[in-house]
Parts: C-alpha cells; structure tokens; sequence
C-alpha cells in the first residue's frame, strides 16, 4: 500500500489513498473542492522508499474537501495567588478534512 508524508500548515502528515486526514484550516477551499499538495517529504510503498532532500520531485498528492470545522474548545487558565488574579480564554483550532484520492 503507497503512502506518502506531506507538509500543510507547517506540520508533517503520514497518509494513504481512501484516507481521510485533518490538516490545519484552508480557509480558501469548500467543501467538495480539489486540494493538491505539492510539499511531498517522503514516498514508500512495494517498490521501497523516496526520501526528499528536502522534497520528493515530481511527487504530488491530490484529495477532496470533504469538510471545514473547527477542533473542541481548548481552556487556558491563568492564575496568580494573593494577588486576585484570573484569567480564563479559550481557544477553537479551525481544520480542513481532505479525502486523500490519489499519490503520484
């Protein structure tokens, strides 16, 4: 089984085609939109690995949208004793579903 190792959103991801992987947001795609990514780290499957120096050439692995979302929400909490002091923010990560559809 091919598998690839991508960059999005400054983070590295291992994945297969029919795989459905969560990338950091793309906010300019909807859903049902084409996605290439062009940053291939490394290739493997029967015929061995490609590792990039710092990228594979020629490799592309292509996918669908097939949602936009956002993560749970995630608490910070800041607190300083004595000093009546407290903070609390939270924060929602947005994410992009992509069906990966094909490695080449």
């Amino acid at each position: 089984m091919a598998y690839a190792i991508i960059r999005s959103g400054g983070k590295q991801f291992r994945v297969q085609s029919g795989e459905v992987v969560r990338v950091p947001s793309l906010a300019d795609k909807n859903e049902g939109d084409a996605v290439e990514f062009g940053e291939v780290l490394a290739t493997g499957g029967d015929n061995g690995v490609t590792i990039g120096a710092p990228l594979v050439s020629g490799a592309k692995v292509t996918g669908t949208v097939v949602k936009q979302g956002r993560a749970p929400k995630v608490l910070v909490f800041k607190f300083k004793r004595r000093k009546q002091f407290k903070k609390l923010k939270g924060h929602r990560q947005g994410f992009t579903a992509v069906k990966i559809d094909a490695i080449a």
